[in-house]
């Protein structure tokens, strides 16, 4: 746990009490701080008291006096309207932070020179604060990794200057975490993505700026329009730097199966399995562009690369027989997501579906010529279906279990021709609520009735 030392002695709201609303309670209490807690859900309130957390209902609090109320990510800040809190916050000049903000704080003041890498991005960002923190991490470097992945923030071990602190971020929670500074910032790309949460993509993408306009060196890939702008104003603000391309002129770049420092070719994934598609490129270039900075040879860079062994939910190779390839994609949650795993293979048995997202598949029309049979479950089975007609054919298979059942058998029963990537994959398009608690929920599912057919 990292006690956040610099709230001691003030008083501090925390609203929200999974798991990272307790453990931000707890640090607070372990740093001196002394907190009032609160959430909707009775066992959670239970949970905290548990903890030795003092509760009460925040509806029949006077918050004048506070130092700060710490929202959970998951509770609305901006849209579609501020929470009641918020409201009820700002009315009584109280600051609204999150987990994030309060570990930014505490970095500063206890270990001001320990790195601290923060990742964000539309997509990637998950896959990409594994890889750094295992390129780091075979580097020799001790390395704590959280954030929106793993464990929460304040669950790391405590700050010094001998660790180095790798933290995915969430676009809720840049957006609470006004005055952070990473040592080194980074962004990926941007797509449409919780536009409910944010009411406009523009605004979206003004929040995930701000994790690399605050950090002392910048890493963004600009191969989208919003993502480029997002460079430009770190040049127009002097935040120091580099730029990272897939597809034009850039410090870092990459092509084919390879990457570039300049002009000069510096690493090469075409053999890690784990870091398949061109989505993965880009994650590799910006790795590669982060742990250049930090000092690392491109010797030591190659060998965190090739020793990589993916992330859970991410591209998972599940299984491969006879030349198919079983791909866990749950984390695919949305098309653009789905569009990274559907560009990596030759031929596709795609399984989709779930809880629909705003924009559905139609974006996805260019990878349809790929899809030898699609299967579709879930709430978004009839939308898919109107979407697929006349163009893949496809199944409502309406389950995860028929899904795969019936593309493992379908798949394994036709030949393979030379040279050409097969896979039975599982990428959504969809958020996972209406059938799983989660998309490793899902995941995992898939992952056992794959086991189960191919056994």
């Amino acid at each position: 746990m990292i006690p956040v030392t610099h709230m001691h002695g003030k008083s501090v709201l925390v609203l929200g009490l999974g798991g990272s609303g307790l453990a931000t309670a707890e640090a607070l209490k372990a740093g001196g701080a002394n907190v009032l807690a609160f959430d909707d859900n009775e066992a959670q309130v239970a949970r905290a008291g548990d903890a030795g957390i003092d509760c009460a209902d925040l509806r029949d609090v006077d918050f004048d006096g506070f130092e700060a109320l710490v929202l959970s990510p998951g509770i609305p800040l901006t849209h579609p309207e501020p929470h009641w809190s918020v409201k009820k916050a700002q009315a009584a000049g109280v600051s609204v932070i999150g987990d994030v903000e309060l570990f930014n704080r505490e970095r500063l003041s206890v270990a001001p020179d320990c790195p601290f890498i923060a990742i964000t991005g539309t997509n990637g960002k998950s896959t990409t604060t594994a890889l750094l923190s295992h390129m780091l991490s075979v580097a020799g470097y001790d390395v704590q990794m959280g954030g929106n992945i793993g464990r929460a923030v304040l669950t790391l071990d405590p700050l010094s200057n001998d660790k180095c602190y790798v933290v995915e971020c969430s676009s809720y929670q840049i957006d609470l975490a006004p005055s952070l500074k990473p040592s080194i910032g980074v962004h990926l790309n941007i797509s449409p993505d919780h536009i409910d949460r944010h009411g406009t993509v523009e605004h979206y993408a003004d929040v995930k700026a701000r994790l690399v306009l605050g950090a002392d060196h910048a890493v963004v890939g600009v191969d989208d329009a919003l993502s480029a702008k997002i460079a430009n104003q770190c040049d127009a603000n002097d935040v120091s730097l580099t730029r990272v391309s897939l597809s034009g002129d850039a410090s870092v770049s990459a092509c084919g199966r390879e990457i570039f420092n300049g002009h000069t070719a510096v690493a090469n994934v075409a053999d890690i399995t784990s870091l398949r598609g061109a989505h993965n490129l880009q994650n590799a270039a910006i790795a590669y562009a982060v742990c250049h900075k930090m000092g690392l040879d491109d010797a030591a860079i190659q060998k965190g690369l090739k020793s990589f062994g993916g992330l859970p939910h991410r591209l998972e190779q599940v299984a491969e027989r006879d030349g198919i390839f079983f791909v866990n994609d749950s984390k695919a949650t949305n098309a653009d997501a789905a569009a990274k795993a559907l560009a990596s293979f030759d031929k596709i048995y795609w399984i989709l579906g779930g809880l629909p997202k705003d924009g559905g598949i139609e974006s996805l029309n260019e990878f349809f010529p790929k899809i030898v049979h699609a299967f579709l479950i879930g709430e978004a089975a009839e939308a898919f279906s109107e979407a697929l007609t006349g163009k893949v054919p496809y199944s409502v298979s309406k389950t995860l279990e028929v899904a795969t059942r019936d593309a493992v058998a379908m798949s394994t029963a036709r030949s393979i021709e030379v040279n050409e990537t097969v896979a039975v994959l599982l990428a959504p398009a969809c958020a996972s609520w209406d059938q799983f608690s989660s998309f490793e929920a899902r995941g995992d599912a898939f992952k056992s009735h794959v086991k189960l057919e191919l056994n």
